[in-house]
């Protein structure tokens, strides 16, 4: 099958929620083919089609890894590269497959967690596109779920609390849910968005939640 018509096939499984038929065709292609479609996956207008991908990525390339650790590394880098300004590109849905990956594979996160890290410091690579940090903030909080412990101990704390103050309530929303993955103390200035209604989607596979900013600041809080 070509490529054309075998993404086709791919995003017409996503789209109705067939994550297992899209991993069990790694039986019958070459799985850098299909992360090579998926990957192509995370521009999609449809947002479920997108998420979808993103967490067939995180299951596809962590089973890579357990065959051929280098070839995943390979992916990381890959997508490391699409978040350099070098690369001319956006990186749309590169920061949430990246760190689904690294969620869904302990032995690439102990290598690759500081990445999205350096990714919200300043004087690191810093994302400034708000559309981006979206998809920071929600892998932050995928890989604080994940290893809570492992984001802890790359201080990863210190450099949330900035994202609440964001005019985006897509990134703020997210950055409340990620300090609540990662179990530290909470930040005082989180009980001040209580009262903030805007609205803030959280994908948590298989779905996709929406909150309003103030009711996860609420949940956070205590």
């Amino acid at each position: 099958m070509r490529n054309r018509a075998l993404k086709k096939t791919i995003v017409s499984l996503l789209a109705t929620g067939d994550l297992p038929g899209v991993l069990a065709m790694q039986g019958k292609y070459p799985r850098h083919q299909l992360i090579n479609l998926l990957i192509g996956c995370l521009c999609h207008t449809d947002e479920m089609v997108k998420w979808r991908a993103i967490s067939a990525l995180g299951r596809i390339v962590s089973l890579l890894a357990d065959d051929e650790m280098e070839s995943a590394r390979v992916v990381i880098r890959r997508f490391m590269w699409m978040l350099n300004d070098e690369s001319g590109g956006i990186g749309w849905g590169v920061p949430e497959a990246m760190s689904e990956i690294m969620a869904c594979h302990s032995g690439l996160a102990e290598e690759y967690a500081h990445i999205p890290v350096a990714n919200m410091r300043e004087e690191g690579n810093f994302l400034e596109l708000p559309m981006l940090q979206r998809g920071l903030m929600w892998g932050i909080g995928r890989l604080a779920g994940a290893y809570p412990e492992l984001m802890r101990g790359k201080n990863t704390g210190l450099y949330l609390p900035p994202y609440l103050d964001s005019e985006d309530p897509e990134v703020r929303g997210r950055a409340v849910w990620a300090i609540w993955q990662l179990g530290e103390e909470i930040p005082a200035k989180i009980s001040k968005l209580v009262g903030d209604r805007a609205k803030v989607t959280i994908y948590q596979h298989p779905e996709l939640k929406i909150y309003s900013v103030g009711e996860l600041a609420e949940i956070v809080s205590g």
